[in-house]
């Protein structure tokens, strides 16, 4: 009876334990959910006014632009805010039926994209009673108006609404995302726009530099409510997606730099082009040139204008996303290991995420992975039971994005680049030994030819290695439970050189670990045989960060506790240069080099080599 009460212990702390703990210590809660949007009445009234101007957005192609609201109100209060809505209409007609008799259906059924208080740009509004507040906004396929509230965030009451305003084309494409595709020479490019196939025929076109055009079709995706699996994603913070298009661009020439555009051909005969964009194409596997791969998780959002953000995004989110953009010239690719956009269910923010990741994701391969704010709810297949995804269930990260798996709802994939080699795990589904996600990481670290990709990295969101966060800490084990102990072996008999998570919003660097032992003590520069795997958290992205527990474990060589990110650099086959850089000024604060020849990955160490005997 002991070993059996154990073990539904345990399985109860994956199922529900680690992450609601570690919901409590983050305070992963969407801004706009603090709002009580279904308390919200109609109290217009005209002693207060709100202009917004300019009215036309986006004469001359832009997809960003200010917007400046004067308000008055002559009975001000320091809780006054302003939303921004968009469709412009927000009032009872626009919602859907409830079928709860307990709710009452409510008088304004969406949240606002984003808002600011009226405090935010007039110390003495509340003596005064005036403002001029400015936000940036960007295309988002509808119109928007401004709505100003009395009664806080807890029990609004819409007092006044704004002019409408918007873009001059609201449909444009935009945002355009690129990815490595199933093949080492094509990339994917995925966009947003307002064209259904019935209005428009998508495709890219695009050309090597002196090279003759070419155009290649696009495939279109879009989902509905009825595709979400909760609320907010399904009531208040519904928006409508509009249309995502992918197309594959094929048969390119190895680290060649191809210009591209994205069109729409509209049944009129005229044409919808986005911006000139450019990338460099993927090296062949095992080409030895200078590769720079960029690794992160848990990023999310920021707004450039400071609207709604409680949890601190701004410092981290928009200073990571600087700093790659500062340094785009000296960058590859980057993998976005989870926790992409932290919409939670409120859909418009994911158009917001997709653009400010645009000048990055649109000139270099923007790889993604799985995290439990895209996956995670109740009764819909994640293996962790919580509400994390904000009803979203995976369906907005697996359209928005691309990435090369064989089911995009089952998100684990391979892919490539030059010298490395990828593993991309799902923490949010089951990786234990048997199942089906067991079998791909495992063929896929079988896979790597390690005389021509000599990088093998592993992927997944969660810490399946090592990690000595607080919580982590506290339940004793220093990782997601059966994380590790599942995969150790895999990692171990197939040589993985490094293994990074997200989750944990910090950095740490392990030794050269198996089985809680380091196996080198050397700890910045490594050389010789592959004798254990160094893990590495680098969940500091952009979301509030995460405390480190007291006891520093002796596998742990570096934590900080601040924004960051890593860059590897491959040199050639024998050497890697790693460097963890801090959001804040991009400078480098930990750093290692890996020097060794393919005889080394060939070398047995323990439980890294076929059993054998001397008959064999």
């Amino acid at each position: 009876m002991v070993k059996v009460f154990v073990f539904v212990f345990v399985l109860l702390s994956v199922k529900f334990g680690s992450v609601s703990c570690h919901k409590n210590v983050f305070g992963d809660e969407q801004p706009l959910s603090k709002i009580a949007i279904h308390k919200a009445i109609f109290a217009l009234t005209d002693s207060a006014s709100l202009n917004a101007y300019p009215s036309l957005l986006g004469s001359k192609g832009e997809d960003t632009e200010w917007v400046t609201v004067d308000l008055e109100h002559a009975e001000p209060a320091a809780d006054d805010w302003v939303g921004v809505f968009s469709p412009a209409k927000f009032n009872s007609s626009t919602c859907p039926p409830y079928n709860d008799p307990k709710e009452q259906t409510p008088y304004i059924c969406s949240a606002p994209i984003k808002y600011k208080f009226a405090t935010d740009s007039n110390s003495n509004y509340v003596k005064t009673g005036k403002a001029s507040l400015r936000f940036q906004l960007i295309n988002q396929r509808a119109d928007f108006s401004f709505g100003l509230f009395s009664g806080g965030l807890s029990n609004p009451k819409l007092v006044a609404v704004s002019n409408f305003i918007s873009f001059s084309n609201p449909k444009a494409p935009v945002y355009p995302r690129l990815a490595l595709g199933k093949f080492w020479n094509e990339m994917t490019v995925t966009w947003t726009s307002g064209y259904n196939i019935d209005e428009a025929v998508p495709f890219v076109e695009w050309h090597k530099e002196g090279g003759r055009k070419v155009r290649s079709p696009a495939g279109t995706l879009t989902f509905s409510r009825r595709s979400l699996c909760g609320s907010p994603a399904r009531t208040v913070g519904w928006r409508d997606p509009g249309f995502i298009h992918t197309s594959s661009l094929k048969d390119l020439w190895p680290n060649s730099v191809y210009k591209y555009r994205l069109g729409h051909l509209l049944l009129d005969g005229s044409y919808v082009w986005s911006k000139s964009y450019s990338f460099r194409s993927s090296p062949y596997p095992g080409q030895d040139s200078l590769q720079r791969v960029i690794v992160f998780g848990d990023m999310g959002k920021a707004e450039r204008d400071g609207s709604n953000e409680y949890s601190n995004y701004q410092p981290g989110s928009l200073n990571t996303t600087d700093q790659l953009i500062n340094d785009l010239e000296n960058i590859d690719i980057v993998m976005h290991i989870g926790d992409m956009s932290y919409a939670n269910g409120y859909i418009s923010q994911w158009d917001q995420f997709t653009a400010q990741v645009e000048p990055i994701a649109s000139s270099v391969p923007y790889m993604i992975a799985s995290g439990n704010h895209e996956r995670d709810w109740p009764n819909s297949g994640s293996f962790y039971d919580t509400p994390d995804s904000g009803g979203e269930c995976g369906v907005l990260a697996e359209t928005m994005f691309y990435v090369p798996a064989e089911n995009r709802a089952k998100f684990w994939y391979s892919t490539d680049y030059g010298m490395f080699h990828f593993c991309v795990a799902d923490s949010e589904h089951d990786w234990r030994e048997g199942t089906e996600q067991h079998k791909f990481i495992e063929k896929c670290l079988a896979s790597a030819d390690r005389q021509k990709q000599p990088w093998l990295i592993f992927i997944a969101h969660r810490v399946l290695g090592y990690s000595s966060n607080n919580w982590y800490a506290m339940e004793g084990a220093y990782e997601e439970p059966m994380g590790r102990e599942s995969l150790q072996k895999l990692w171990q008999k197939y040589k993985v050189d490094i293994a990074f998570y997200g989750h944990v919003h910090n950095y740490e660097r392990t030794c050269p670990v198996y089985q809680s032992r380091c196996v080198n003590n050397e700890k910045s520069d490594y050389s010789g045989v592959v004798d254990g795997t160094i893990h590495v958290v680098v969940g500091g992205g952009g979301s509030h960060l995460s405390e480190f527990s007291q006891v520093v474990p002796n596998w742990s060589l570096f934590r900080d506790y601040d924004w960051g990110f890593v860059k590897m650099t491959a040199f050639n086959h024998s050497s890697l240069l790693f460097e963890y850089k801090k959001s804040r000024d991009g400078k480098v604060y930990d750093s290692f080099t890996i020097s060794r020849d393919y005889k080394d990955v060939l070398a047995c160490v323990h439980d890294g080599c076929e059993a054998h005997t001397l008959a064999s």
